[in-house]
C-alpha cells in the first residue's frame, strides 16, 4: 500500500518543501495550489490525507472543505488543516468539524508532522487499500 498525501497551499516554496520531506518519507505526493485543483484531484479519485492550507486566494480552506462535503468527495480522504493563522477562525470551522482531523500551525516541527500524519494515515487507512 503507498501512503498519499495531497499538499494544498498557494505558496510554491511550502509546496516545494513539503513535497521533497513527505517523499522522503515514503509517501506518493500531489501538490496543488487552490481549492479548486483540490477538489478535480478528489474527483480524479485521489484517496488519503489532504494538507489545507486555510489562507489562499479565490476559494480558502474553509470554503474548499465546504465544496468537498457538499460534493461528497470526502470518501477515503483525511484532511488536516495547515495554517500560518493559529486558531482564530474559529467560527468558520463551525459544522467542519466532522471533516478536520487536526489543526496543524505553521511553521512545522518537521518531526511532529510526520508523526502526526502518519499515525493518522494508519489510524484511517491502515485496513483500506489507498491505491
Amino acid at each position: 500500500m503507498n501512503k498519499r498525501i495531497m499538499i494544498v497551499d498557494d505558496e510554491p516554496d511550502i509546496l516545494m518543501s513539503l513535497r521533497i520531506f513527505f517523499e522522503n518519507n515514503n509517501y506518493d505526493v500531489i501538490t496543488v495550489k487552490n481549492g479548486f485543483d483540490c477538489i478535480n484531484e478528489l474527483k480524479k479519485g485521489f484517496k488519503g490525507i489532504v494538507l489545507m492550507d486555510i489562507m489562499m486566494p479565490k476559494m480558502d480552506g474553509w470554503a474548499t472543505i465546504k465544496k468537498i462535503v457538499e460534493k461528497g468527495l470526502m470518501k477515503n480522504i483525511a484532511i488536516q488543516i495547515i495554517t500560518g493563522k493559529g486558531t482564530e477562525d474559529h467560527d468558520k470551522i463551525t459544522g467542519l468539524e466532522p471533516y478536520i482531523h487536526d489543526y496543524l500551525a505553521k511553521p512545522f516541527n518537521p518531526d511532529e508532522l510526520i508523526l502526526n500524519v502518519d499515525n493518522l494515515y494508519f489510524k484511517l487507512f491502515s485496513n483500506n487499500s489507498t491505491e
